[in-house]
């Protein structure tokens, strides 16, 4: 048995009720006073006791039996309640004090007052009797309703406590979103800035190029991804603000946009050509971003690091999740080799965010001089 179950009240009457009953044996046997009413007395001790058991399960109906037993017992021919019985009232009284209304418990403490003073009625006691032998069940029951009252104090407390815990955490919950807007809303504003004034730079390039459509159409594909990741920036400040006042959100990153993309980065000169295999299914909205994140940084590579050259983009569905693979044929300018086991930030990016899924990650020259990116994402639960 552990420590805790030793320390549950509820064993209060298993262990009070056996208790009592051997002690009102012990007593009138070893007690000359009780003479030839020793068995009965004993005996009306013993069901005393079993009065108490009974009373962990049915408080109320557990102490009138236990009041009942004095005066069977005496008109068995017992001289008077012992005083084991006296200790096992006063406890049950208690117990039903501490388990019972204050309402339910008084008529158990009225029974064994009666019950007392019929028992000295019976027996012959003295007058005096009537009244103090009953009296001192009082300190057992007030002894119960202080019980009861610190245990719903107690309870009480521990709801105050569980919701002040639980409100403190909202606080917190709330002050990291807060911090989080506040962050956002600073790299709008550092970023965004930039970026417009490299967009409205780009504009007036294109209109210098007004000779030169091939060029002034790149640089008009540049100026409208510019515009595309000011909206973004400004549509994620509007998610993370509480007010809800921001504006419309720039359309989710989602590889039902991929061809959008594509259409982009052939603006600005890349011969990209799109497969799309299995059936398209929905996808949980993070791995959805993820994998279009991966598609991006990807295309941007291939026109940073190989140039224009042509490139395939295929995008693989099924059960257990999707594939993103990006594969360009060798380019006019290659990037410097990495060190041994390391990559560019971009590498490094992609592949957290692959790993964040439990998916796969590969990137690497080809014989042929090309690159390929594969990015497979699993489908959670899969």
């Amino acid at each position: 048995m552990t420590l805790a179950r030793l320390r549950d009240p509820g064993l209060i009457p298993f262990v009070l009720g056996p208790l009592i009953g051997v002690l009102a044996v012990v007593e009138t046997t070893l007690d000359p006073f009780f003479g030839d009413a020793a068995v009965a007395t004993w005996v009306s001790g013993v069901l005393l006791g079993g009065g108490i058991v009974l009373a962990r399960w049915f408080p109320l109906t557990g102490t009138l039996l236990a009041a009942g037993c004095y005066p069977v017992g005496a008109l068995l021919g017992a001289k008077g309640p012992g005083g084991a019985a006296m200790i096992g009232l006063i406890g049950v009284v208690g117990w039903v004090g501490w388990r019972e209304p204050p309402r339910r418990s008084s008529l158990a403490l009225g029974t064994g007052a009666v019950a007392l003073a019929l028992t000295s009625v019976v027996t012959g006691k003295p007058s005096w009797e009537l009244l103090f032998v009953p009296a001192i069940l009082l300190p057992g029951w007030f002894l119960g309703l202080l019980a009861r009252a610190n245990a719903a104090r107690a309870a009480q407390l521990a709801d105050l406590a569980a919701a002040l815990e639980a409100e403190r955490e909202a606080n917190a919950q709330a002050a990291v979103v807060q911090e989080r807007a506040r962050i956002a809303r600073e790299v709008h504003d550092a970023v965004a800035h930039s970026v417009s004034v490299m967009t409205l730079q780009l504009g007036g390039l294109r209109r210098q190029l007004a000779d030169r459509p091939e060029q002034q159409e790149i640089v008009l594909g540049l100026e409208r991804l510019g515009r595309q990741s000011v909206e973004e920036m400004r549509g994620l400040v509007g998610i993370l603000r509480e007010s809800g006042t921001a504006e419309a959100a720039a359309p989710q990153p989602t590889l039902e946009r991929a061809d959008a993309l594509l259409a982009e980065v052939a603006r600005a000169g890349l011969p990209v050509r799109l497969r799309v295999e299995g059936e398209t299914v929905p996808l949980p909205r993070t791995l959805d971003t993820s994998a279009y994140r991966v598609l991006q940084e990807a295309m941007t590579n291939v026109l940073r690091h190989a140039g224009s050259v042509p490139t395939v983009v295929t995008i693989s569905y099924a059960r257990d999740g999707v594939t993103v693979g990006v594969v360009n044929e060798r380019g006019e300018v290659r990037p410097a080799p990495a060190p041994r086991g390391r990559g560019g930030h971009g590498l490094v990016g992609m592949r957290e965010r692959v790993a964040l899924f439990g998916g796969s990650f590969d990137a690497g020259p080809l014989p042929d001089g090309g690159y390929a990116v594969r990015a497979h994402f699993a489908m959670p639960g899969r």
